[in-house]
């Protein structure tokens, strides 16, 4: 079996990004190319959801490549491993701003690679569409030069609060990453808690990367709570219900989806993942746009992450049509126009490009949700995925 290097996830994604670049009639097409950046975590703690998000936007990309392109010219892009390290994004950001030229980039993940990233963004006035959801993101004086697909910090601990206290959760003990949003998550979860009763007894924030969290686990059992809310990454999360499962721990346990993917369940004994409980972000899995994802991608159930980035890229194309330009500055002042108000909904970027050549507004909706965005870039509201974890695999709970 060939061996899998961070080198060889690298070729992958470059060949991806040259799939979606070719058009099926290079005739139909004339023009320079538009080049669009993608910066998403190929490896690192976000290696799991980067290459699949990377997947939809190019099958978006290609797509629409296919039907002649937008604006008579095809989309071409450049794809960078942001690495889940805000010193790599920024490296990286900077080579496609300032070597590629592109007019926006799509894909960053993690918060704190984000929050180093937008300023390179908004200073160059480049156009930022990403999945972080801490708080902090868009408080930053970005002036519209970005928007989010995923929930606030806010909008997800408030609903992770509530499934918790669904399960009878009375005394909630928190353990994760030093990261953006961990004070945010803890205090959103007091404010939902405590109105019913239930408290947080306990907050241990950890450093990444250690052999053990054995020590940090004892300073939150000290408030003997009766639930456990992981609030970290996939490589610290294993090494956290490892330590947990030693130490004879037999409680509930949530985590975000990401940070216990059934890629990282497979790697430890089931009996260690016993009580798991997971949520994320939902897909709009009644949208036409969720059936249109899935078939584009082969992906019978796209997750959360390959909607929002199966939305980016249809957002991008559909801009930039409505505006006649590609650039960042046309991007902010235009990407509310297609995907907001009273205008004919559709699913899809060559569907919207079909209504839009016909002189018609356009509504999109995607296939994460209605693409209805506040002032400063948040999404408006979403439903939000439950899973738990039964032997060892994730199975379906419920969808609120």
């Amino acid at each position: 079996m060939r061996k899998t290097t961070r080198r060889t996830i690298l070729k992958t994604a470059a060949a991806a990004a040259t799939v979606a670049a070719l058009p099926i009639n290079a005739n139909a097409q004339s023009g320079e190319p538009i080049r669009i950046g993608i910066l998403t975590p190929l490896t690192g703690a976000g290696g799991n959801d980067g290459p699949r998000m990377l997947k939809a936007m190019t099958a978006v990309f290609d797509e629409v490549n296919k039907q002649g392109g937008v604006l008579g010219r095809r989309i071409e892009t450049v794809v960078e491993d942001d690495q889940t390290n805000p010193e790599a994004a920024v490296r990286a950001a900077r080579k496609l701003i300032e070597v590629n030229k592109v007019p926006m980039i799509l894909g960053t993940w993690a918060s704190a690679v984000t929050a180093a990233v937008a300023p390179v963004c908004w200073e160059s006035k480049t156009f930022l569409m990403t999945v972080s959801g801490a708080d902090s993101i868009t408080l930053l004086p970005h002036q519209g030069f970005l928007i989010r697909t995923q929930p606030t910090s806010k909008l997800q601990a408030t609903a992770h609060g509530e499934f918790m206290l669904s399960q009878g959760a009375k005394r909630v003990g928190i353990i994760g990453i030093q990261a953006p949003f961990a004070l945010p998550n803890k205090e959103h979860l007091e404010n939902t808690l405590k109105p019913k009763g239930a408290e947080v007894v306990s907050h241990v924030i950890y450093e990444k990367d250690k052999p053990t969290y054995r020590s940090e686990i004892d300073q939150m059992m000290r408030g003997k709570p009766d639930y456990i809310y992981t609030n970290g990454y996939a490589p610290d999360t294993v090494v956290l219900l490892r330590d947990l499962y030693r130490a004879g721990i037999d409680m509930p346990k949530f985590a975000q989806s990401y940070a216990v993917p059934q890629a990282t369940l497979d790697t430890i004994p089931p009996e260690v993942s016993t009580k798991v409980y997971t949520g994320q972000p939902s897909a709009d899995i009644e949208s036409p746009a969720y059936k249109l994802a899935a078939d584009r991608t082969g992906d019978k159930e796209p997750d959360g992450y390959v909607s929002q980035a199966t939305d980016w890229a249809s957002m991008a194309v559909l801009t930039i049509a409505k505006a006649k330009e590609a650039s960042g500055v046309a991007m902010k002042d235009n990407v509310r126009k297609i995907c907001q108000g009273s205008g004919q909904k559709v699913y899809s970027a060559v569907e919207g490009l079909k209504v839009l050549a016909e002189g018609k507004e356009i509504n999109y909706e995607g296939a994460s949700g209605p693409c209805d965005f506040t002032d400063i870039g948040d999404i408006l509201g979403c439903r939000f995925r439950y899973m738990h974890v039964v032997k060892g695999k994730l199975e379906f709970l419920k969808l609120v």
